[in-house]
């Protein structure tokens, strides 16, 4: 047995993880002092040859140069590049920009162009709403989108669609991205991914065999986490039902800026850390395994942010590890000693 007391941080994180570094599988998580133990999915009749990927998001690059958090995001495709073995796709969730403007967007795609393996791209809403999303299709195509790897079928969608709020009051498109920018969006109302995307999913999946693995991609998370900071997608019920019929589905989003996991049905969902900065919990009560990072450092600017890769294996067992970029194990020291 490890004694983990023992272990160095180095070993600790290859183990597994605590608070903002929880290894995590779709299908059913114990946890036991902080440790997760991961547990075995059943086995499905579809065949699926184990592969991994990595899940980059919420850059939010400013137009400045040399902004510090263009840094992290230099220092995420470095991390991906440096993983062994080596993700066969990065997904981005979505939040490139900060403010939606072309510089801002085409930064990001310069910074992301160093990737040693393909890249796939949904919106986010500071992406979109300066132009309604010109810019963004102009440098990253369709926002939804599937494709099929080694067994699994994969779905992006944009998932940050409002209703026009903007025509009536006479806003301009700054005063547009202006509201959008808000962390309640009160005035903008709840997001979803509309009628259009709902059509196209059920084509999508339309002659699928109900064994076929699946994997979504949002921004926001398809379920009803904390509504009053758009911590929801108001369809979701609707891409549940959809895709009800198969056996195993995972969902993966952004936007929360934190790790975070629930479970409908039979769809797991995981919240993903930002390069950016880290979001503060709403007070609300998780779902079991009910886990957490720790509150960032504010002394230490990367704490609280990282990337995060996914190990699927043949059973479409998804084990997934937070790579953090500050050190979240080390408590704060004053003076030689622990407070």
């Amino acid at each position: 047995m490890t004694d983990f007391n023992k272990l160095n941080r180095r070993e600790f994180l290859s183990i597994s993880g605590m608070a903002g570094l929880s290894t995590l599988v779709a299908s059913a998580v114990g946890v036991n002092f902080g440790m997760v133990e991961v547990a075995q999915a059943a086995l499905g009749k579809g065949k699926v040859t184990p592969f991994r990927f990595a899940i980059l998001t919420d850059a939010h690059l400013f137009s400045h140069v040399d902004h510090k958090f263009d840094e992290m995001l230099v220092k995420a495709v470095d991390d991906c590049n440096k993983m062994k073995p080596l993700p066969d796709f990065v997904l981005y969730c979505g939040d490139i920009a900060q403010n939606g403007t072309t510089d801002q967007l085409e930064k990001g795609k310069r910074i992301l162009s160093k990737l040693k393996m393909p890249i796939h791209f949904i919106p986010g809403e500071h992406d979109w709403y300066l132009d309604m999303g010109e810019a963004w299709r102009g440098n990253f195509g369709s926002p939804t989108w599937s494709f099929d790897h080694k067994g699994v079928h994969f779905i992006g969608m944009n998932s940050i669609i409002v209703r026009d709020f903007w025509t009536a009051a006479g806003m301009s498109a700054k005063e547009r991205m202006d509201v959008m920018e808000m962390l309640e969006s009160p005035i903008a109302g709840p997001w979803g991914v509309r009628e259009e995307q709902l059509t196209w999913l059920k084509k999508d999946v339309k002659n699928l065999a109900p064994d076929t693995p699946v994997v979504v991609f949002t921004h926001s998370p398809l379920w009803d986490y904390y509504p009053r900071w758009n911590f929801q997608t108001e369809d979701a019920p609707e891409i549940r039902e959809i895709l009800s019929r198969f056996e195993r589905v995972m969902s993966f989003h952004g936007h929360v800026h934190q790790t975070l996991y629930n479970k409908i049905g039979n769809m797991s969902s995981v919240g993903t850390l930002s390069t950016s900065w880290p979001w503060p919990y709403p007070d609300v009560q998780l779902m079991y395994p009910n886990m957490q990072m720790n509150r960032s450092d504010p002394g230490q600017f990367e704490d609280g942010e990282g990337t995060q890769h996914i190990d699927l294996e043949s059973n479409f067992s998804g084990v997934m590890q937070y790579d953090p970029f500050g050190d979240m194990l080390t408590p704060a020291m004053k003076n030689g000693f622990k407070i």
